[in-house]
């Protein structure tokens, strides 16, 4: 039995949309009989969460006849019960107690998509008690859901916490800012530990964000389950019975930079990269989609490279103009040819089949139109911006070690946007230790040509340049002094950052993020993970001794800082070529494509006093 995050969220919400009630009608599946039509009430993080797991149609089954924002003028509903599913805010706080005090709605379900804190429960309660008696009554539930994360599907999920590698490694973020995003993140995992019902194993390189935030989840989790009973207790026998503790494993975006930044030539990065993809809805001039696993041709093609993709729409095409042409065939009639009773019988079943087969034809139209304007307006942009070219060069980089002088040039004077080219050449960066000085500088000229904003870039070169001295250094005095000295200008994670191919990328295109995965899921002696720390939340504090380090068969891979669609793509295929099979789930602070990534670099590279070129590179 897998580990279900996508389900385990769902019943969750049916649940609260049921307003907790134990036993769901219909199994969970709509609407009862006796059951009440209601509102609800988000706010906007809440939609997000939301939105991928139900569309309208679903809420409609289940009851919700109306959904509206919290911070939106409302109509009073006084005769129907409102669920309420906003983050536990002051803000939100005060206006469910204003909202019940002008009696709104008949009844008030209040749920907070993660751990309410005391002061804002008690914020709550007190404006309650202000207000006219009726208002108290009206509350019929106040709830802890913890579903505040935004789960994409079956094996990926996202904090929405925005610009976490930015405020991780600023140079003038305070401590107490630091702190705050480290707790906020380890509150996101603990309740998608919550939601899936299990205490993970956690490990965790030492030092940076990674180890930070794996002490705080630690931290947060003893002292739940120093409760009875408590969130954990339902599904320990189950665990117990159906399936081992899995295998937490953090890592910080400096683990492997390159893999932020590069360009990929599969459909679903290409689509989440190029055209904006988010919470797996796509926004084209004419034309919104949803792509989801409710889109077989998304689920099956997605990772495939888009010329493949490209043929497979086309011989799709091809599939439904000749069962269209059969239909027609089929009840047309045979002209010149005469009936007997046995003919008409045959024609009517033909007819009746086509107009079964109808519906079929008619979806299957439908989602080729949709991916031939998707496919359109990639190519339009791959043409446009050189993107094949782009994806050639860093591959042959990545994977090869090598690069073609003329071609990196050309690329960089050439088309496509700042962004493509500030990519193309932090990949350079990062994939040779030391690249020849004079290839260097002719690369720095080609992005001034270009008038490219050079903050990004030579961040990258810095940080790049730090490690370096680090791992050169031999003396401790003087490891200490670099490290001190990368800590004040560039924040707290350098240490982790890897330069060199070697580290990058190995055999297959396998990432260096899913061999250190694979190696703490097999739990057996490694150099790559022999020093990586371990916490158990459920092991007295004290010993060392009786901690288990695997194998496991479930992980959770969560990167600080930001994620992408080619990690996710390299754990699935993982999975699938392991045996005994494992399960792995993908997060990350935010899902990101390599232009937001390379914003946020250049934003630490201005912020370090770093740059120059003509240009600055437009915002988002």
């Amino acid at each position: 039995m897998a580990l279900s995050l996508r389900r385990k969220q769902l019943d969750v919400i049916v649940r609260m949309l049921h307003l907790n009630q134990q036993q769901l009608p219909n199994g969970g599946e709509g609407q009862g009989e006796e059951e009440a039509y209601k509102l609800l009430v988000m706010d906007p993080p809440c939609v997000s969460l939301l939105s991928p797991v139900l569309k309208v149609g679903d809420l409609r089954r289940h009851g919700v006849t109306l959904t509206l924002g919290i911070d939106r003028p409302r109509q009073a509903v006084p005769d129907a019960p409102a669920v309420y599913l906003v983050r536990p805010t002051p803000s939100n706080v005060d206006r469910i107690a204003a909202d019940a005090a002008a009696g709104l709605y008949a009844s008030f379900h209040v749920n907070f998509s993660t751990s309410v804190p005391r002061p804002v429960l008690e914020r709550l309660a007190t404006a309650c008690a202000a207000a006219p008696p009726a208002c108290a009554g009206r509350v019929a539930r106040v709830a802890d859901q913890y579903i505040d994360f935004v789960c994409l599907e079956e094996g990926l999920f996202s904090l929405a916490q925005p610009r976490a590698y930015v405020a991780l490694n600023d140079p003038a973020a305070a401590d107490a800012d630091i702190t705050s995003l480290v707790d906020a993140v380890a509150l996101g995992l603990f309740c998608v530990f919550a939601t899936l019902g299990v205490v993970p194993v956690i490990r965790c390189a030492r030092g940076g964000p990674a180890e930070m935030v794996a002490a705080a989840l630690d931290a947060r989790l003893r002292d739940h389950l120093l409760a009875k009973p408590n969130l954990f207790t339902e599904a320990a026998s189950a665990a117990v019975a159906s399936f081992q503790r899995p295998v937490l494993c953090l890592f910080d975006r400096n683990f492997e930079l390159s893999v932020g930044v590069q360009h990929d030539w599969s459909y679903r990065p290409l689509v989440h990269d190029v055209l904006g993809l988010k919470l797996n809805k796509l926004k084209l001039p004419a034309e919104k989609y949803e792509l989801d696993d409710s889109d077989k041709f998304w689920v099956i093609n997605s990772w495939s490279p888009f010329p493949k993709v490209a043929e497979e729409i086309e011989a799709q095409l091809a599939k439904y103009k000749q069962d269209v042409d059969e239909v027609n065939q089929r009840t047309g009639g045979g002209s010149g040819v005469e009936f007997d009773g046995t003919d008409l019988i045959g024609n009517t079943r033909h007819l009746m089949n086509a107009v079964n087969s109808l519906p079929e034809l008619t979806e299957r139209k439908k989602i080729i139109d949709k991916h031939t304007n998707i496919a359109t307006a990639l190519l339009g942009h791959i043409k446009e911006r050189s993107l094949d070219g782009y994806c050639d060069c860093e591959n042959d980089m990545l994977v090869n070690g090598t690069v073609d002088r003329n071609t990196l040039l050309s690329l960089l004077r050439g088309k496509g946007t700042k962004e493509d080219k500030l990519r193309l050449a932090v990949t350079y960066l990062l994939s040779f230790e030391t690249p020849p000085s004079s290839e260097l500088e002719q690369v720095e000229a080609a992005l001034r040509e270009s008038e490219v904003d050079m903050s990004a870039f030579q961040y990258v070169k810095r940080i790049k340049a730090l490690n370096t001295q680090f791992a050169a250094a031999s003396g401790t005095t003087t490891k200490s002094n670099i490290v001190d000295w990368a800590e004040k200008l560039y924040g707290q994670s350098l240490g982790a950052v890897t330069a060199g191919v070697k580290n990058l990328l190995s055999d297959g295109r396998q990432l260096a993020l899913t061999r250190t995965v694979e190696a703490l899921m097999e739990g057996k002696p490694s150099p790559e993970v022999d020093d990586y720390l371990l916490f158990d939340p459920r092991a007295p504090r004290s010993g060392t001794g009786g901690q288990f380090k695997g194998p496991f068969r479930e992980a959770v891979v969560f990167m600080i800082g930001g994620g992408n669609y080619i990690e996710y793509r390299s754990l699935m295929e993982l999975e699938q070529r392991t045996q005994p099979s494992k399960h792995v789930i993908y997060g990350a602070t935010e899902i990101l494509s390599g232009a937001e990534f390379i914003h946020q670099l250049a934003e630490l590279g201005q912020k370090a006093g770093l740059g120059g070129g003509s240009s600055n590179i437009p915002p988002d």
